[in-house]
């Protein structure tokens, strides 16, 4: 069964969760990121998400003095990541695929890695400009946007490669999912062309999405009101994040783009020690999946970064 089968598939009252982690650093092994993983599995995950990273610039001074520009990977394998999670736990994985620091062609080799090793769950993301940058720059030969992605992907499903040359042997066809923005991208004038980009994604292939974090429901209950008035009737997976740090206050807005509650703000400056913090995101996470749940929904995606004791409690408390 597909991700995208699973989230679609009739459900009465479950309560289903999914969640994503990061790759290891370059030189580290993969004992720390099983060890996440081992604290998430007793609660019968649906899916594992494995994020991926563009390379980036660093800059080497040469005996001359001057400066000698490197684009590095800090978080190489996603792939093989994806495919270690899958033999180890049997458990779906869905790696990220980006435009972000590639090219078209080294796209096409992603997916045949991935068909070969029986990966057919793909989220599809434009992915963060790079650090050096001021806005997003694609890479010469790569992709603007998600829509040229998905574009890749579809016509792959449909037996050809990216210059037209048809697959002698076509495997199985990958689903998709992308991300949406309850808050708006950044990047993005305005909601309503946030969302009529959703709507594009939609049209183009993509079977479900999966937000942004945020820590106000009402956001997220008025986005899918208003992705449905639109036409947008893909599922719609909240994306949550159990606060964790007192220093989160504001670095989430900054980092994530998203609003923090004024009643959850209230209680964070209260706190003394991200101890006190932790316990609060543990509390404030509870109730707002638990207010998910009633509202109708089946899946929650959790991002696990700085958070897997807290969202393993979460979880604890509601599955």
């Amino acid at each position: 069964m597909t991700v995208a089968d699973y989230i679609n598939q009739p459900v009465n009252d479950e309560r289903r969760f999914s969640f994503e982690v990061l790759p290891p650093l370059k030189g580290n092994g993969t004992e720390a990121l099983f060890h996440t993983i081992d604290k998430l599995v007793p609660f019968n995950p649906a899916f594992i998400n494995i994020t991926t990273h563009h390379s980036e610039y660093v800059y080497h001074e040469l005996e001359n003095g001057q400066f000698e520009r490197q684009r590095i990977r800090r978080r190489p394998g996603t792939i093989a990541i994806a495919s270690a999670i899958k033999q180890r736990y049997d458990i779906p994985v869905e790696p990220h695929v980006i435009c972000s620091g590639t090219t078209i062609e080294q796209i096409e080799y992603e997916l045949l890695d991935l068909q070969f090793l029986g990966i057919r769950n793909l989220m599809l993301l434009r992915g963060d400009k790079a650090k050096e940058d001021s806005r997003f720059t694609p890479t010469r030969g790569g992709h603007a946007h998600t829509t040229d992605l998905i574009r890749q992907v579809v016509r792959f499903n449909e037996g050809y490669f990216a210059d037209g040359t048809p697959i002698k042997h076509p495997g199985p066809k990958f689903d998709f999912g992308v991300a949406c923005y309850p808050e708006k991208h950044e990047e993005a004038p305005n909601l309503e062309r946030d969302m009529e980009y959703l709507k594009q994604k939609q049209d183009l292939g993509a079977q479900y999405a999966v937000t942004q974090l945020f820590y106000d429901n009402e956001k997220y209950f008025q986005f899918v009101e208003k992705a449905r008035q639109m036409g947008i009737t893909i599922p719609i997976i909240p994306g949550i994040k159990p606060m964790a740090k007192l220093s989160q206050l504001t670095v989430v807005p900054k980092t994530f783009h998203c609003d923090i509650p004024e009643a959850l703000a209230k209680e964070i400056v209260k706190c003394k020690t991200d101890e006190q913090a932790t316990q609060l995101g543990i509390e404030w996470t509870t109730q707002q999946c638990r207010e998910l749940y009633a509202h109708g929904v089946h899946n929650i995606h959790f991002y696990t970064v700085s958070a897997v004791d807290s969202v393993a409690e979460v979880a604890r408390r509601l599955l």
